[in-house]
């Protein structure tokens, strides 16, 4: 790996440590901050987060509170931070493609399928239910499964087309 990608994740990482707080005055986490060379710009691509999902007003927000503190003249100002190149910066939630790795991934997944793979090499599917700081209860099936998280290399939402009408069909037939 070049020294260009240690300088690019040491950058991102800084940027995560100086929005954290501000982020967390408006009730959201950084989930996430890229930067991507885009000509003789740069991307820096932000995911956020927050229970319930973050809405458009919560990224607008964020947005304004990113540009404040990169562009203060401080010694966390974009100066500082992400040096004299320009860049566009791009708020976003976080995706259901991203890995569930924090206990707070799961708690705001409860009731969403998922797809765990193991420690132990297996693989279940099923639908998220309690979590704690430790582990998750996982219903496979009619069948409640306490997984901890150290048991988990890989966690995925999955897409479910259609849900809210299979939901509303299950209570017609009440």
């Amino acid at each position: 790996m070049g020294s260009g990608q240690g300088a690019k994740r040491a950058t991102a990482e800084r940027i995560e440590e100086v929005l954290t707080g501000p982020l967390a005055e408006l009730g959201l986490d950084v989930e996430a901050v890229e930067i991507t060379p885009a000509g003789k710009r740069r991307v820096l691509r932000v995911a956020v987060d927050t229970d319930g999902g973050p809405t458009l007003d919560d990224v607008a927000a964020a947005t304004k509170v990113i540009d404040r503190v990169l562009e203060s003249d401080g010694p966390d100002g974009a100066a500082e931070v992400m040096g004299e190149l320009p860049y566009t910066l791009e708020v976003t939630s976080r995706g259901v493609d991203r890995p569930l790795t924090l206990p707070r991934h799961w708690r705001r997944n409860e009731t969403r399928l998922v797809k765990i793979d193991l420690a132990d090499d297996s693989t279940v599917t099923g639908r998220i239910g309690s979590s704690d700081d430790e582990a998750v209860t996982v219903d496979l099936d009619g069948t409640e499964r306490r997984i901890p998280y150290s048991d988990v290399r890989k966690a995925l939402v999955q897409v479910e087309f259609n849900r809210k009408n299979r939901d509303e069909n299950e209570k017609d037939a009440d």
